[in-house]
């Protein structure tokens, strides 16, 4: 018990970014922000907080670099899922490029901000990591799928089994308490995956964004929609991975 209270606490630690979001969406979806939009508010609130951690030593300049190309990574898709769609943000703001407000880049951001700092507390170790071009690769297949399947075939399953070939050796070493555990990457994966779909209801719960359907009233956020953040998972995994193996060899 004592293990697993310290898995949580550092855990916990490591979601400092996201939690602060979802505050941020609580608090302003029931009190009256009449003087700021509410989506430049919570854009305002993702900024104090960056400096914040990094001020604080919550965060290292390394893992800011690597959270600030998931900022633009996760913008450029959200631009193109809400010009096709597949999600809106209804509310009005003076931060909102092409229909998309920039807090929405700091959605992403706060899982590769937990990834990176899940990474360094519980002093995460690889073992028999695929060659780095296949996992390029990969990486770069999931991502544009996310834009292609609207005009083509949709390859998610096809890269879902290519992931499981290509990881299922790969072990995921953790420590806690200076114990070590292990995982199998692909659970790892899914059990990721599955918690960013809770905190997802969440985030649509208190206006985040809306799916069609949640207009008038909200509703839960369908399970099929674990299949999409597994794919975004994985590719957030092997981005950060790779910038660490690549840090590794240089260091």
């Amino acid at each position: 018990m004592r293990q697993l209270w310290t898995f949580g606490i550092e855990q916990a630690k490591s979601c400092v970014f996201a939690v602060v979001i979802f505050s941020a969406l609580a608090i302003t979806q029931v009190m009256d922000v009449s003087f700021m939009s509410r989506y430049d508010l919570i854009l305002l609130i993702c900024l104090v907080t960056q400096v914040l951690m990094l001020v604080t030593k919550l965060e290292t300049w390394d893992e800011l670099k690597v959270i600030c190309v998931f900022h633009l990574i996760g913008l450029a898709l959200e631009i193109y899922k809400v010009h096709m769609g597949s999600w809106s943000y209804p509310e009005q703001a003076w931060s909102k490029v092409f229909g998309v407000p920039l807090y929405s880049g700091f959605m992403y951001a706060s899982v590769a901000s937990y990834l990176c700092q899940a990474w360094r507390r519980l002093d995460v170790n690889l073992v028999k990591w695929p060659p780095t071009w296949a996992v390029a690769a990969l990486s770069a297949a999931i991502y544009f799928n996310f834009f292609t399947h609207h005009y083509i075939y949709d390859f998610r399953w096809l890269l879902k089994a290519a992931t499981i070939l290509l990881f299922f050796k790969t072990i995921v070493y953790f420590r806690v308490n200076y114990k070590q555990y292990r995982m199998p990457m692909v659970i790892a994966f899914v059990l990721i995956s599955f918690f960013i779909w809770i905190a997802e209801n969440i985030a649509t719960f208190f206006g985040a964004w809306q799916y069609p359907g949640q207009e008038v009233e909200w509703q839960l956020v369908h399970f099929g929609k674990i299949s999409s953040w597994l794919l975004l998972v994985i590719v957030s995994f092997l981005i950060v991975a790779m910038l660490k193996h690549l840090k590794e060899k240089r260091e």
